[in-house]
């Protein structure tokens, strides 16, 4: 851990010096301005790895099969593209074990019997620290993924099985995910 000295006693004791000038004030005062962003952002968990697994018995449909093949990079690159700014080499590591995909059929929707979702595991882990760990279960659906359809989408003619509702879902769920690592 990086550890950065007190701007407060930094202050005091350039203050305090005899031989103040504006050009030790000008420099001491962007010595703390450098220290404090990167104190602030050592308030952010850091990732070193990222691990998205799925088997066979999650998928509930045909439709959501099509995407078995990808839906662990699609996901793990969505996460990836969230957290660029927070890697590091010590820091935790995301798991994600989905344990059910649907992509339901329009014919599904009409009758109210629709289940398009996305529903995982998720787990932080910190090979440093133990005490730095979390653990929960992520669903998201057609509802909480809405805010991620592309702009002027018409979702009464959109299909829930469209390859747009899974890029809103996977996007969804990345956000999520991402949301809980900033706590």
């Amino acid at each position: 851990m990086t550890r950065f000295p007190n701007p407060d006693r930094l202050t005091t004791l350039i203050l305090r010096s005899p031989s103040l000038t504006a050009t030790t004030l000008i420099a001491a005062i962007l010595s703390i301005a450098t220290f404090v962003p990167a104190a602030v952002a050592s308030d952010h968990k850091m990732v070193k790895e990222i691990d998205v697994q799925i088997d066979l018995a999650a998928l509930t449909n045909a439709t959501a099969a099509k995407h078995f093949a990808t839906i662990e990079a699609d996901l793990e690159n969505a996460l990836t593209a969230r957290i660029v700014d927070r890697v590091a080499p010590d820091g935790i590591k995301i798991t994600v074990d989905l344990s059910e995909f649907e992509l339901s059929n329009s014919y599904k929707e009409a009758m109210n019997s629709a289940d398009t979702r996305l529903v995982g595991d998720v787990s932080f882990s910190d090979a440093n620290d133990n005490s730095n760990f979390d653990h929960w279960q992520q669903t998201v659906d057609v509802n909480s993924s809405a805010g991620f359809l592309p702009e002027g989408t018409d979702l009464s003619t959109l299909s829930p099985d469209s390859d747009v509702y899974y890029k809103a879902m996977i996007s969804s769920f990345a956000d999520a995910v991402v949301q809980r690592l900033g706590r």
